[in-house]
């Protein structure tokens, strides 16, 4: 497989990671923070008080600078106590906390949440068939099979088209092929997953980024905007303080200082455990770490880890091309927010990822 030296990297080596649920961590205050919707002020904490190793946040930040990172936020309990910006902008200036970037994968959770906003208003339900959106024909399988892909099928990485194609990204009917029946195989299929926009403004009638502003942007007070970067498919943009707010709107379960903005619980849970039975490490586009075994994008094939082995059990994570990170652990009221480029060629730098939480938990030690 393509990213077969990763996986046996993981096998061989991150299994000897630290054991995620060791209780010399930091326990986060039953008080959660929100930074006003409007504005540019936000809450820090002072490292220390938390009683992190001074040095060991210095040698994370080095770390973090010399690995192409642009943008790195860690909020616990919705205040920041550690933001940091270097290097470049997409323009060549030096990067600020107001330069936008790309969330590359990362956005699919966002996506995934929209999902649900729009299922909990009554446009969709997950359970419905994609071609109920998108028509019949939006594959060149037989209408029988092509009917048995649902949106949840699309969330969950289970429609059972073919991988075996040029082109993984693309969105025409003559890329989806039939395999297998829908939800007998798990693979990381980005056009099958770049459909559900076109699902979503299908269902509420209203653009992506008309649908997103209204559901989530306006009510946690993100900017930010899905931009076509290939003249198909849409990618969202924003600052590293946006995708802070939305990494603490998920921390809460989907509500923000009294304001429901995701509340259907039964699939806020769904959408955060284990979507099928394939690749327990995958929710509804979302990962989750602390299980047994994980299938990674560009293979078929499961290993015996979880998806970080040095971060904590408890902690799902929208990842992204490149090392766009947006990582929740509610057993610490943390959010982890990294922006940047890797020098890995993977759809998910996984070592990396997995490298930064190594010290990430060593200065909470």
């Amino acid at each position: 497989m393509k990213y077969s030296f990763y996986l046996l990297l993981l096998t061989l080596v991150l299994l000897s990671a630290c054991d995620a649920t060791d209780d010399n961590v930091f326990i986060p205050l039953e008080e959660t923070y929100f930074p006003p919707i409007t504005g540019n002020s936000w809450e820090t904490t002072d490292p220390a008080t938390l009683g992190w190793d001074a040095q060991k946040v210095t040698e994370l930040q080095l770390f973090l600078e010399q690995n192409e990172t642009r943008a790195f936020i860690v909020l616990v309990d919705g205040k920041i106590v550690i933001e940091n910006y270097w290097n470049t902008n997409l323009q060549g200036n030096p990067f600020t906390a107001d330069s936008n970037w790309y969330w590359a994968s990362a956005g699919k959770s966002l996506t995934a949440c929209l999902i649900g906003i729009a299922q909990e208003e009554g446009n969709l339900n997950i359970n419905d068939k994609t071609s109920d959106y998108l028509g019949t024909g939006w594959t060149s399988m037989p209408a029988n099979k092509e009917d048995l892909i649902s949106i949840k099928n699309q969330l969950s990485f289970t429609t059972g088209i073919d991988y075996n194609v040029p082109e993984l990204d693309g969105t025409t009917p003559a890329c989806f092929n039939y395999l297998t029946d829908a939800g007998d195989q798990w693979y990381y299929h980005n056009g099958t997953y770049t459909l559900l926009h076109r699902v979503l403004e299908n269902a509420t009638g209203v653009t992506n980024n008309q649908f997103t502003n209204t559901a989530i942007k306006d009510k946690i007070g993100m900017d930010g905007s899905w931009l076509s970067t290939n003249g198909l498919n849409e990618m969202y943009f924003s600052t590293a303080r946006s995708a802070a707010r939305f990494g603490l709107l998920n921390l809460n379960s989907g509500f923000w200082d009294g304001t429901t903005v995701l509340g259907d619980t039964a699939y806020f849970n769904a959408m955060t455990n284990t979507s099928q039975s394939i690749n327990e490490s995958y929710g509804y586009l979302w990962w989750l770490n602390g299980k047994d075994s994980v299938v990674f994008p560009g293979s078929t094939a499961s290993i015996a880890s979880s998806v970080t082995p040095s971060g904590p059990a408890d902690m799902v994570s929208a990842l992204g091309k490149n090392g766009q990170f947006i990582d929740v652990i509610p057993s610490l009221g943390m959010v982890v927010i990294r922006m940047g480029d890797t020098s890995a060629q993977e759809p998910v730098p996984i070592l990396f990822h997995n490298e930064m939480w190594e010290k990430l938990m060593a200065l909470m030690e």
